[in-house]
């Protein structure tokens, strides 16, 4: 699904209204064919692992977030670099958000330089440009009956809804055969070009139609993996450009579940799943520049505590199905694969979704500057047979890529690493002056770190104060503890791991306020000896002052040379 901004977004007073936001492909339109398809049709989306796809609801997009988000995408690591450290939308993200499968065939094969003879045989469509790999969306959307897609005056939703399921059931066909297999094929495409795997631009991608000719087969493929590679391959782009070519909704929600202290999702629907049902926007009527702005300070002082990792413990898998059988691929660094588009899932750099520490591990970077990240090709100019090209990163998708672990027992070198790595791109609200060796940057990883460490204690020190008074409570007081010696002991036990843990929490405190100290007087040391730098020694000065009057008497003497030249030639 492609959702741009218009032009003169910076500009608008308001917050993002229609004229604001550009959709090539409303929800709505999807959901009216889908309702309009006979049952038998549905019955094959559902065995394809579609169904509940198809059966969320539209989340209107929330462009400041999706910009915001996109302007802290390290393309090299395919992360967000956040103050916290790196984060990722994963697999177990894909399919718990959006219900598609993860697991299974990747999404690749042979791409064409012309669609043209299988456009006509698939999906039974007349192509008018040969080497097009492209077909019309409204051309798609006609032939599966809803030609006019647009609200027409004093029409309700509930009116636009129903004319449009009408016009669709009129046309599509009501029995199994050629004609029904074209229809389920110029559904997919619709689905999969436009929603799943948008493209910029009105037209629809027929890359990954032959992938749909033998309809039984579409269902083993891993579409939720082919978005989330599609998404990073998005995201790479520049961040100057404002419009995005993915399911945007995916990255809303998983920001949503993960910094949920953001405040820009209204939960809705209490257990519902795919997780996408159970989120709003919160509507924001203040300037998209205004927004982005807001949301960046805001992830800049999110408190640690505040930023769910782990969001999905205590959910019921079981009315799920699609959760237990993708998760042979999650917690591990595997390559995403959407044909042309080859990406790596670097999970390691995100074990603490895995109840992990974070250990230190090597940042990815581009070998080559020119490089693009990972192994995303950019066009198609030839026929090309990706899983031959690409068979080594097919190969660790095959084995289910590399499971990820750490026996880190505190995140602090690798807030250190991060720290090096990023300085003053994470830490924007420190004005840092030159910082040649990285002092700087090494105490605000260990600050950081330290930070972590005392939310996690302050919440074991509220866990312990927390189970010592129900222990009392559940005695009923000091004469049942007289009665009962093994409760009278536990209460003992209780408080005094809880002055115990006070200790160390207070001792961590301490640590913190010595690192804010140092951390204060070395920014205002680089800061003077920056200073220093730019002023030039008392003896540079002085040979500056020499060979400024030495200049100076040159001039004199020429302008005086020239003078006694005029003067000779008019006397001769």
């Amino acid at each position: 699904m492609e959702v741009e901004l218009a032009a003169n977004a910076d500009e608008e007073e308001a917050g993002p209204k229609k004229s604001d936001l550009q959709s090539r492909l409303g929800w709505a339109v999807v959901r009216a064919i889908y309702q309009g398809l006979p049952d038998f049709q549905r019955t094959r989306l559902e065995e394809m692992g579609f169904g509940p796809f198809l059966r969320l609801d539209e989340l209107t997009p929330d462009m400041a977030l999706i910009q915001a988000l996109k302007e802290r995408w390290d393309p090299e690591c395919h992360a967000f670099v956040l103050p916290w450290g790196h984060m990722i939308p994963t697999l177990e993200d894909v399919v718990r958000i959006t219900g598609l499968r993860v697991d299974g065939q990747t999404v690749t094969g042979v791409t064409y330089t012309s669609y043209q003879e299988m456009v006509e045989r698939l999906l039974g469509l007349e192509v008018t440009r040969e080497r097009s790999s492209l077909v019309p969306r409204t051309r798609l959307q006609a032939s599966l009956g809803v030609a006019d897609a647009r609200h027409q005056t004093r029409e309700g939703q509930a009116e636009y809804m129903a004319r449009l399921i009408a016009d669709a059931r009129a046309a599509l066909a009501e029995e199994e055969g050629a004609a029904a297999d074209h229809d389920l094929r110029r559904f997919l495409i619709l689905v999969i070009g436009k929603l799943i795997l948008g493209t910029r631009g009105d037209p629809v991608s027929c890359r990954c139609l032959p992938l749909l000719e033998d309809l039984t087969q579409v269902g083993s493929y891993a579409w939720g993996a082919a978005l989330l590679a599609h998404l990073f391959d998005s995201l790479g782009t520049s961040s100057r450009e404002t419009g995005v070519a993915e399911f945007f909704p995916l990255l809303q929600v998983w920001a949503y579940c993960h910094l949920p202290s953001l405040g820009r999702g209204v939960p809705r629907r209490a257990g519902a799943v795919p997780l996408l049902q159970r989120w709003r926007f919160c509507r924001d009527e203040r300037s998209l520049r205004r927004q982005v702005t807001l949301i960046h300070d805001a992830l800049d002082t999110v408190p640690f505590k505040h930023v769910q990792w782990t969001p999905y413990v205590g959910e019921d898998d079981a009315t799920q199905p699609w959760v237990e059988q993708g998760r042979p691929y999650f917690g591990r660094d595997i390559w995403l694969h959407c044909f042309n588009i080859v990406v790596p899932l670097h999970h390691r750099l995100v074990a603490r979704t895995l109840g992990l520490h974070q250990a230190v591990v090597e940042f990815p970077t581009r070998q080559r500057s020119w490089e693009r990240p990972g192994r995303s090709f950019w066009g198609i100019q030839q026929v090309t047979d990706w899983v031959v090209r690409v068979r080594e990163q097919l190969d660790d998708w095959e084995r289910r890529g590399k499971e990820v672990v750490s026996e880190a027992t505190s995140d602090e070198d690798y807030f250190r690493a991060y720290a090096r790595r990023y300085g003053a791109h994470v830490y924007k609200r420190t004005r840092r002056p030159l910082d040649p060796e990285g002092r700087i940057s090494l105490l605000e990883g260990i600050l950081h770190s330290t930070i972590q460490q005392r939310d996690d204690l302050q919440a074991v020190v509220d866990q312990l104060w927390a189970e010592l008074d129900r222990a009392q409570q559940m005695v009923g007081g000091a004469s049942s503890s007289r009665e009962d010696p093994d409760r009278s002991i536990l209460e003992g036990e209780l408080a005094s791991a809880a002055a115990r843990a006070e200790d160390a929490l207070a001792q961590l405190r301490e640590r913190e306020q010595e690192l804010r100290t140092a951390l204060a007087r070395m920014t205002t040391l680089e800061a003077e000896m920056a200073e220093l730098r730019l002023r030039p020694e008392a003896t540079e000065v002085a040979r500056w002052r020499q060979e400024a009057e030495a200049a100076v008497r040159w001039q004199q003497e020429a302008a005086e040379a020239t003078r006694w030249r005029q003067e000779a030639e008019e006397a001769a």
